[in-house]
């Protein structure tokens, strides 16, 4: 009886710990702080040299971006700054097109077909 019920305790515990490693909660890109400040041009620059090393750098940490934004889509809550960096939004924002902003969101990737940054979880500063 004892060795049966050290088995339900070990599998309760596990059962616990492991729903806390799976559903634990979301990181919020807008309390954190950017772990690097930059223009969309030097941020490109350094994924066209090497995007190896950038991914290595800047992939997964909020990132504090600014220039002039060239698109705006409402529906779908992106917006595209100095033609070469899409961010999507966490909530609607009013933004005009050919304004200087500043940006904080999670550095997703680089679409070296494009040439193109992606940001999200984005949020204006």
């Amino acid at each position: 009886m004892k060795k049966k019920l050290l088995i339900l305790v070990v599998l309760i515990i596990g059962m616990y710990f492991g729903y806390r490693y799976l559903y634990h909660e979301h990181r919020d890109i807008a309390k954190e702080e950017a772990a690097f400040a930059l223009k969309v041009p030097a941020l490109l620059k350094e994924f066209e040299v090497d995007e190896t090393k950038a991914n290595t750098k800047y992939l997964d940490k909020p990132v504090l971006i600014s220039g002039k934004v060239t698109s705006v889509d409402v529906p779908s809550k992106t917006i595209v700054i100095d033609k070469k960096l899409l961010a999507i939004l966490v909530k609607d924002t009013k933004v005009e097109v050919n304004t200087e902003i500043s940006i904080q969101g999670r550095l997703i990737g680089y679409d070296n077909l494009l040439g193109e940054i992606k940001l999200d979880q984005s949020t204006i500063k």
